[in-house]
């Protein structure tokens, strides 16, 4: 396994791994890693002849009250887990590699508001101008043929799918599953700031999206008041919601009717720790 600071050392082996008529899978990543990473590795793996890996902390998609100084770093565990899968190359750039001129200030992209400034982006603003813009940087170092992205962030994914479509990119976009621990609790990298009360007490926010699910399914409730019966379950439980919301799979939009193909996502703060989750309908 090689692994890379450069931008124009990657580019140049994908390119010629790309000569050479091979086909490149990527999973972009913050490090850390844990089993849904290596998850998307080995769904990468499965569908391409090499795969690049980059662990990269990005800090245009943190904002000044967020986790930037204190996102767990473990590059060399890290690195150990990618070598043992037989990864081809994993690239780690500095900030300087990945934003010469700095991170503010500079160019940027950004996808539409129908996408971007609800859910996740009332909350973080910015953040999804911050996941574009790096995202891209990367597709343009990486060139890769295929690029694997969790499902646990739903909205991070339909972003980076919506911007590939409209930059023309022909770069396959493959969404894998969330991965849970065998309580339901999505894996996460942020999972490690909970206090033992709280690691018990987390897998109730799956616990909640689960019976908001079944009752779609027995379509004897309004959405809205589902959504509302749900957060109030999550405040009891000790959770600090910002919201549970029910919406369309493909675009996010409020849905005109409960046969609609759906997918319910909640955010919610448990003491200092703030998780995300999302099932489908």
């Amino acid at each position: 396994m090689q692994t890379l600071t450069s931008n124009w050392e990657v580019s140049a082996l994908v390119r010629q791994w790309q000569r050479d008529g091979e086909r490149i899978g990527f999973v972009p990543t913050m490090g850390n890693l844990h089993e849904g990473h290596l998850r998307l590795v080995k769904a990468a793996q499965q569908n391409t002849d090499r795969v690049v890996v980059s662990i990269y902390v990005n800090p245009m998609q943190f904002a000044p009250h967020e986790d930037l100084t204190n996102y767990p770093r473990t590059l060399d565990k890290d690195l150990q887990k990618l070598t043992a899968l037989n990864v081809e190359l994993v690239f780690t750039p500095s900030d300087e590699v990945m934003y010469p001129e700095g991170n503010t200030g500079c160019s940027y992209v950004e996808v539409p508001a129908q996408l971007t400034e609800g859910l996740e982006g009332a909350y973080r603003q910015h953040h999804f101008r911050g996941v574009a813009t790096v995202v891209t940087k990367l597709f343009n170092i990486v060139a890769p043929d295929v690029a694997v992205f969790g499902e646990k962030d739903f909205q991070q994914l339909l972003v980076i799918q919506q911007m590939v479509k409209d930059f023309n990119l022909p770069i396959e976009i493959m969404g894998e599953p969330t991965i849970r621990e065998g309580d339901g609790l999505a894996l996460s990298s942020r999972n490690q700031y909970l206090s033992k009360q709280e690691r018990v007490i987390a897998p109730k926010l799956y616990e909640v999206l689960s019976e908001t699910r079944e009752r779609i399914l027995m379509q004897n409730m309004d959405l809205t008041d589902l959504e509302q019966a749900a957060i109030m379950q999550l405040e009891q439980q000790g959770f600090t919601p910002d919201y549970v919301a029910i919406r369309e799979v493909a675009t996010l939009a409020e849905p005109d009717n409960p046969t609609d193909l759906l997918v319910i996502l909640a955010a919610a703060r448990l003491g200092q720790t703030r998780l995300i989750d999302n099932l489908r309908v």
